[in-house]
């Protein structure tokens, strides 16, 4: 076949264009801020279901204090186990300053929170 059979042509209308879709244009890339970043402040307050040996442990009662654990050099991978021996009056968290820093790439500005 001969480039000149091919009669059907695709016409797009911009207008036409499900949100999200329109191509062209300098896009800010990604949207604007609060997508990106560590997952912070969910507060779940459901049943703790250990995930490493330690926490399995410490649930179960066979690891009595949080000394107990630094005597042996354990690593605390997750926060419930923390949480497990201290009262939740014990911790609190605070936020002291928030600062954006911009960094100019290649690509144009990355902007972080420090």
């Amino acid at each position: 076949p001969t480039p000149a059979s091919h009669t059907h042509t695709f016409h797009f209308n911009m207008a036409e264009a499900p949100e999200g879709e329109r191509r062209g244009g300098f896009g800010r890339g990604r949207g604007r801020g609060r997508g990106r970043g560590r997952g912070r402040g969910r507060d779940e307050e459901k049943e703790w279901v250990p995930v490493t040996k330690l926490g399995r442990l410490v649930k179960a009662g066979h690891v009595r204090s949080l000394e107990e654990i630094y005597l042996h050099s354990l690593p605390v991978k997750e926060a419930q186990i923390v949480d497990f021996f201290l009262n939740k009056d014990v911790l609190k968290d605070e936020v002291m300053k928030i600062m954006p820093v911009q960094k100019q790439t290649s690509a144009g500005q990355r902007t972080r929170f420090k």
